[in-house]
């Protein structure tokens, strides 16, 4: 399964980091391990609905990239968002609560898991579809070049950089070839890195049965740009890849293609049980765990004391406990904030003549009866009413508005 690279051993990096910037790395990398265990638990616990995909395993990439970018730069993520998120500023409180479903988290309870977003840290999103952030981070790559050219807003001689970060899986989809060739046109040449977390599985589909080449960064060069393969699960060669490409984008030389070669450590949801992947295959990965690996160089090199190192654990500990505390007792959003953000005049519908929403009306839930006669004919009955919870009785059927 694994794919060829030049080193797997992080002791082999040609990357110098000094104290400061380990320290930093390594305690971005721990904070993302236990917010997600910490995910783990709190979704058996029934404190999270839905699918929750976890990142463990693959800290090395978000840090690698993430740390090295400015507050104005951008980051599209996928359904797995949650690391990158915090990576990028957003307080692990809002990051929780969201995940809680409650008022207070980033997205005010209504973004969830799989779709996290804070325009003031220029996170643009986590997408559930695969593929489906790739345009949006290509259009705010354009965004970035067009203010910067045109209406002159950026830093002068520096372009604000999108980092879209997505999977293995995506790179057969027609928007990963469309946005790779919009983005080195000869008269755009956009700021963007886009990062394939390749984990070698599409779900439970094996990356080497899924595509022609499995080397996703040669796909780079058929667009003429750069693509680059490096080992995801090593964080300082990921930043020694990514210090380029980014600086590259920021000069205005156009795109990159970086393939993180990486493996993530649960299935891929807390809903899989995870029975395709082999025992060894697993535990091989296992044993390049990029928080270790960091561990072993930081203490090897003398930058800090194994103490040193465990005050920045406590401390994430700490700080994992408040967010949990903190999403457990805030407030679920209000029955009013229900039809926010769908109309673009919410004044059409979700507030009555009043001036109240109409979600706030009692009789908002239960639907509107109305008669077979005043609705559609018949045939097309089905096509657009949902019978109630009771069984439908003649010429009363409940009819859910939207």
């Amino acid at each position: 399964m694994r794919l060829k690279i030049q080193s797997f051993s992080i002791s082999n990096s040609q990357a110098v980091v000094s104290r400061d910037e380990s320290l930093v790395l390594y305690e971005d990398m721990v904070l993302g391990r236990v917010f997600e265990d910490m995910c783990a638990q709190m979704y058996y616990r029934g404190k999270m609905f839905g699918f929750v995909h976890l990142y463990n395993g693959q800290e090395a990439v978000s840090t690698g990239f993430i740390k090295l970018l400015e507050a104005r730069d951008s980051v599209v993520s996928t359904y797995c968002d949650h690391v990158h998120a915090v990576s990028k500023g957003v307080p692990p409180r809002a990051v929780m609560a969201e995940l809680f479903g409650k008022a207070t988290g980033c997205c005010r309870g209504q973004g969830g898991s799989m779709h996290m977003f804070s325009a003031q840290h220029n996170l643009l999103g986590g997408f559930t579809f695969i593929g489906e952030g790739i345009p949006v981070a290509t259009g705010a790559a354009f965004s970035s070049k067009y203010c910067h050219e045109v209406l002159k807003e950026s830093t002068p001689n520096r372009l604000d950089v999108t980092v879209a970060f997505f999977g293995d899986g995506t790179c057969n989809n027609g928007q990963f070839f469309e946005c790779l060739n919009m983005a080195q046109l000869e008269l755009w040449k956009l700021p963007i890195v886009f990062v394939v977390e390749n984990n070698l599985w599409a779900i439970g589909m094996p990356h080497l049965r899924a595509t022609s080449d499995p080397e996703i960064w040669k796909k780079g060069p058929a667009f003429g740009m750069p693509g680059v393969h490096v080992d995801g699960m090593d964080v300082l060669k990921v930043r020694e890849v990514a210090i380029e490409a980014i600086a590259r984008a920021r000069r205005g030389e156009g795109p990159t293609l970086v393939e993180c070669e990486t493996y993530r450590f649960r299935g891929h949801s807390l809903a899989d049980p995870d029975e395709l992947r082999k025992p060894d295959e697993k535990a091989s990965y296992a044993a390049r765990d990029p928080i270790t690996a960091l561990r072993k160089y930081i203490l090897d090199k003398e930058l800090a004391s194994a103490a040193e190192l465990k005050i920045i654990e406590k401390k994430v500990d700490a700080v994992i406990e408040d967010t949990v505390e903190f999403a457990d007792s805030s407030p679920l959003p209000p029955w009013s904030q229900l039809l926010e953000n769908i109309f673009a005049d919410p004044k059409g519908f979700g507030i009555g003549p009043d001036g109240k929403y109409r979600c706030e009306d009692p009789k908002f839930i239960e639907g509107t009866s109305l008669s077979l006669e005043s609705c559609l004919p018949a045939n097309h009955l089905h096509r657009c009413l949902i019978p109630s919870e009771s069984s439908i009785r003649p010429n009363s059927i409940k009819v859910r508005h939207g």
